[in-house]
């Protein structure tokens, strides 16, 4: 895969394979920012709450230690699987967009950020990187080389990697007539995509029933963080004055926290009496 190096892809690669995706969750919750490694005997015990098998689970840890995600630890015949720097900054990007960012953009100036880019015709891949990059941090295609997002994206240290010196460039702008931003919104954003993917979280979780019905809690809130990274990750969170009347994203936000919530503590505590874990 092109991107295989981009920690913000990681995080959407996690979310188009079920284990993987599952795991992500999982270590955002009860191992970021902490400094422990757990047994890997205690995280098929947790995924196998969730239907995924133990040799998927070995799986998924043996790929992840493999691309600079996990290390590994040997305490007696143990192996013990904790973070590594690369994964920090990954699970820390995926936590900011399931806790930290709203529905929708009420403070927004009416300013676009517009990257404009034209390579050549050798730098194929640099390109395919480029656009990955720019849809993960919000922006769309208006035209052929010319993205834009809502409000001010600073896209420096993520661009870097990439080496695009004169090749990109990036301004701060708003519209003139006979363009407006509705207009702007209407031709580059699929609003309707959007909204569709927070119509499924709705579908799964909105349903008035116990939210640990078929799951313990534990098992519950690792499947719901995971169903809402997979409904916000492509949201470019759009001004709310342009979003149709009833988005379905704050209602989604709204079920979302209302069920975290809920089913935190009792998710610590059954993770508390299953986990094996060393102090780094």
């Amino acid at each position: 895969m092109a991107f295989e190096n981009e920690d913000e892809q990681t995080v959407a690669m996690a979310t188009s394979a079920r284990p993987q995706s599952l795991m992500f969750s999982f270590l955002g919750i009860y191992v970021l920012d902490r400094d422990v490694a757990l047994y890997s005997g205690s995280i098929i015990d947790v995924l196998g709450r969730l239907g995924v098998s133990e040799d998927a689970v070995r799986s998924t840890l043996s790929r992840m230690a493999r691309r600079d995600l996990l290390t590994r630890h040997r305490r007696g015949r143990k192996a013990y699987f904790g973070l590594t720097e690369r994964a920090i900054r990954v699970l820390r990007d995926g936590r900011r967009r399931v806790r930290d960012t709203g529905a929708v953009n009420e403070d927004w100036d009416g300013t676009w950020t517009v990257v404009a880019f034209s390579l050549p015709n050798d730098r194929v891949s640099t390109r395919h990187d480029l656009r990955s990059r720019l849809a993960w941090a919000g922006f769309a295609s208006l035209q052929s080389g010319l993205w834009i997002a809502p409000g001010t994206k600073n896209l420096a240290e993520s661009l870097a990697p990439l080496e695009l010196g004169d090749h990109v460039t990036t301004l701060q702008a708003r519209p003139m007539d006979p363009t407006d931003s509705a207009d702007l919104i209407r031709r580059a954003f699929d609003i309707e995509g959007i909204a569709a993917r927070y119509r499924e979280f709705l579908g799964q979780w909105d349903t008035g029933a116990s939210p640990a019905a078929a799951d313990d809690d534990l098992a519950c809130q690792i499947r719901l963080h995971t169903d809402w990274l997979q409904a916000v990750r492509w949201d470019p969170y759009l001004p709310a004055e342009h979003l149709p009347e009833q988005w379905p994203a704050i209602r989604a936000e709204q079920v979302f926290r209302l069920l975290d919530h809920r089913i935190a503590p009792g998710a610590a505590k059954l993770a508390a009496a299953l986990l094996d874990e060393i102090s780094l």
